[in-house]
């Protein structure tokens, strides 16, 4: 028995579910779990994820890709099919800051976060130590603001189905974007889109906020705009000082990370426009 996820949008009108549902059914197919949301049910933007079983052992993403064309043409809609038995491989950028990296490898190692993690890169070099003694791969790339070394981390990330910045304190270009294809999570210690660039906590200090937050995001070029996958939130007050802030930070950049993190691979997220719909 496979398990499938389809993640299916368009323009909202009558049918849609009725169609897809029917699809799943001739297939021998059995929904398990179903979402979807509409931004106007009178021509709105329609979403929908449907996660389904099928005993059939011939019935693979690919013969399901091909019934789902007509479908899709029927509805001029964008849609994606996943195996879940396949399993991501999740490359990891990060800088001096560990606490990002340690959750994540702690959420592998428990087996709450399902990825392959086929390498470490770091532009610090101590890092090595611990990420080995898991059996990972760890390359370190001395990364600078005036050198980034672009072409080294594309050779490496090229064995990755996507990445996550677990603090990687560097931008990527459009030509490295461009030349690696593929989705980027990016975690940002500060609540967008307030709070964008370097010192965002210092920022938030100095505006005399009550709260502050972290943000994932999808990476693009255009600095800490990307699609927002997932935000974490903690109340401040006059009486904290900026070594407070960093110090809570930390805790919702683990927390934010690592929601956005788990509902990537669980197929979760369906980018719209500059936004995002988390199931």
């Amino acid at each position: 028995m496979k398990t499938f996820v389809l993640l299916f949008q368009c323009k909202d009108k009558k049918g849609i579910v009725a169609r897809l549902s029917d699809f799943i059914f001739r297939q021998g197919g059995n929904i398990v779990d179903a979402d979807q949301h509409s931004t106007d049910p009178s021509g709105g933007h329609f979403f929908i994820r449907l996660e389904f079983l099928v005993e059939d052992k011939h019935c693979d993403k690919n013969f399901l890709e091909s019934g789902l064309v007509t479908i899709a043409g029927e509805f001029n809609a964008e849609y994606r099919i996943y195996d879940k038995d396949d399993i991501l491989r999740m490359g990891i950028f990060v800088s001096r800051p560990d606490h990002c990296l340690f959750d994540l490898i702690y959420l592998w190692r428990s087996g709450e976060l399902r990825v392959d993690i086929p390498f470490v890169i770091s532009n610090y070099e101590r890092h090595r130590e611990f990420v080995q003694q898991y059996k990972i791969p760890f390359y370190f790339v001395p990364a600078t603001r005036e050198e980034r070394k672009e072409s080294e981390l594309l050779a490496h990330a090229a064995s990755s189905d996507f990445l996550v910045l677990a603090r990687y304190m560097f931008l990527l270009s459009g030509d490295f974007l461009a030349s690696y294809g593929k989705d980027i999570i990016n975690i940002h210690h500060g609540f967008l889109p307030s709070f964008k660039g370097a010192n965002p906590y210092k920022q938030a200090l100095e505006k005399g906020v009550k709260v502050i937050g972290a943000t994932a995001h999808f990476v693009t070029e255009k600095l800490d705009e990307g699609p927002i996958i997932a935000q974490a939130v903690e109340y401040v007050s006059h009486e904290d000082r900026l070594e407070n802030l960093v110090r809570k930070g930390k805790n919702l950049e683990k927390r934010a990370l690592a929601s956005a993190v788990v509902s990537y691979v669980d197929y979760r997220i369906i980018k719209y426009k500059d936004k995002t719909i988390v199931f």
